[in-house]
């Protein structure tokens, strides 16, 4: 490999950016290629199914084999609120391959004895997601139902382009974020990207079913996204 490519390389895994490591099998030269990179034609067609799928392998492109070794972020979900959802959420979230964190300033609720297998972070978000920043492999799901805590966490997951947001709370309720979030100085555009009320609408009734929803959404926008990362620099 190219040492310049290998650097390359490295560099976007620790910025927690996803890349494809393209190599002409026919001539043996590297090129690594982000998400945002553009690439015209059948190759472009190539590179974009292999971002989705996650999946390495060879490619014949108009008459050319080409191997591609993807790169993809471990997908992040980030759960604003301790409370029950988030207990069934997290073995759920497991399951799906998906690292869960919890964040909650309040320290009754943000226990290790409740998140036995999580990371827990009984503080507020923003000063979490300044250690800790969200990107466009981070979900978020914002479950507290107290805007002190909630309305940071959103405004941090539409400034980092997260792949999924979604907001617990009725039509009534999140109308009422959206005013607050526009007086942040979001836009229709960016308030109408949140999913809410949060999840698939499958008629969930309590805790457990909630979090399937919730999982099933998270997992819809994920494997459906199109053109996801913006370049946030």
């Amino acid at each position: 490999m190219d040492p310049y490519c290998l650097k390359k390389l490295n560099e976007e895994r620790r910025q927690r950016r996803a890349v494809i490591m393209l190599t002409d099998l026919e001539d043996g030269r590297d090129r690594v290629i982000r998400e945002t990179d553009p690439v015209a034609g059948s190759l472009g067609n190539v590179i974009k199914k292999a971002f989705l799928t996650g999946r390495s392998g060879v490619a014949e492109v108009e008459g050319r084999s080409f191997f591609l070794n993807v790169y993809l972020p471990s997908p992040r979900l980030v759960v604003i609120g301790a409370v029950h959802i988030s207990e069934a959420l997290a073995p759920m979230a497991k399951i799906a391959g998906f690292e869960m964190e919890i964040i909650d300033p309040r320290t009754a609720f943000a226990t290790r004895e409740r998140f036995p297998d999580v990371n827990v972070y009984a503080d507020w978000p923003d000063g979490v997601l300044q250690e800790r920043p969200l990107d466009a492999y981070c979900a978020l799901a914002v479950l507290s139902h107290d805007p002190k805590i909630d309305d940071p966490a959103l405004a941090a997951a539409l400034n980092a382009g997260c792949f999924y947001i979604g907001a617990l709370g009725s039509r009534t309720t999140h109308a009422k974020r959206v005013e607050r979030l526009k007086l942040l100085g979001f836009n229709k555009d960016q308030t109408d990207s949140i999913n809410a009320p949060i999840g698939l609408d499958i008629g969930a009734v309590g805790p457990q079913e909630i979090a399937v929803a919730i999982i099933g959404g998270i997992i819809k926008s994920f494997r459906s996204r199109d053109n996801l990362h913006k370049d946030m620099n």
